[in-house]
């Protein structure tokens, strides 16, 4: 279960970060969504997976948000989210996970 909580951390802050800014027409309030599950995340993967694997799933989170503009000028919006949230999460699980 462990590793499920920064996965969704994850998850949470790519697909709510970019439903809020679209909804409340605030990009600035899509961030801090997309911040503050990153700060979750980035704690469970320290826990799980030590301080080195976490900061470079933070930065491929952070990646993914960036790669998903031009993405979402090729295929749109919501399926560029999919996309690089999917990507995100499939990280998480893989690399995410506690240590043995």
């Amino acid at each position: 279960m462990s590793a499920l909580l920064p996965t969704t951390f994850a998850a949470t802050g790519l697909l709510g970060g970019y439903q809020t800014a679209r909804a409340t027409k605030n990009r600035q309030l899509g961030g801090v969504v997309l911040a503050a599950a990153a700060a979750g995340a980035f704690q469970g993967w320290k826990r799980n997976a030590g301080t080195g694997t976490a900061v470079a799933l933070t930065a491929g989170y952070v990646l993914a948000f960036g790669g998903s503009h031009p993405l979402a000028k090729r295929m749109g919006s919501w399926p560029a989210v999919y996309t690089v949230t999917g990507a995100t999460v499939l990280a998480s699980l893989l690399f995410g996970r506690r240590r043995k």
